[in-house]
């Protein structure tokens, strides 16, 4: 069974990715992590994408469905997948397709984890992190008892760059631009499950269960 998450950044599909994918004892499948150990590496692949990503664009194709296809033909992918952050774009979901078809395989379903702009922008922008401990705080939802402080080490507080409100903005464009268009896609060829990204993580999970209950 292969499962693909689609979301905006911020939506929670990597989280509810994992999840399902314990829940179905599938092999989860994170394009971004996948990147981060390759940075970690220090590979030839990590190298060619980190100047992508510091910018908050997306990784060339070729890069990403050579990457992601060779761990969906790893010996744990044989029993089936959680794709989580691929494909990103229609050249990367027809590339998957024409691969998985290659070995007999097909997408099962697709799960779009739908969320308001507005909700995803003060997700978002509201993360911050303590640069001594690594501690997550979030301004409207979970802020630290004093502003700028941790309260576990009394660390600075700091935001990513990717997580000021103008970044934030850029990568919403470049998902609606570059991702939106697959859920027509998939949508089209009745793969598409649209869920409703909005309330707890424990809600969000029972209704992607609920809608994929009848698929395994």
């Amino acid at each position: 069974m292969y499962i693909i998450f689609l979301g905006a950044p911020g939506a929670g599909k990597g989280t509810q990715a994992a999840n399902m994918a314990r829940k179905l004892n599938l092999v989860h499948i994170a394009s971004g992590d996948l990147f981060r150990q390759a940075l970690e590496q220090g590979t030839e692949l990590g190298i060619k994408a980190k100047s992508y990503m510091e910018r908050g664009v997306l990784v060339p194709s070729q890069i990403t469905i050579d990457m992601v296809l060779e761990h969906i033909s790893a010996p744990d992918g044989e029993g089936g997948a959680v794709l989580d952050g691929f494909p990103r774009n229609l050249e990367q979901a027809e590339a998957l397709e024409k691969a998985l078809a290659q070995q007999g395989k097909a997408i099962d379903k697709v799960v779009y984890i739908k969320v308001s702009k507005e909700e995803l922008l003060k997700r978002l922008s509201g993360r911050w992190i303590c640069r001594q401990c690594q501690t997550p705080y979030h301004a409207p939802d979970s802020p630290p008892r004093v502003w700028g402080k941790c309260d576990k080490c009394g660390g600075e507080l700091y935001q990513r760059p990717d997580d000021t409100e103008e970044s934030v903005r850029k990568r919403l464009e470049v998902y609606s631009a570059e991702t939106a268009p697959l859920i027509d896609y998939y949508g089209r060829v009745g793969k598409l499950v649209e869920i409703d990204g909005e309330g707890s993580e424990a809600e969000v999970d029972r209704r992607i269960t609920a809608a994929l209950g009848g698929e395994r």
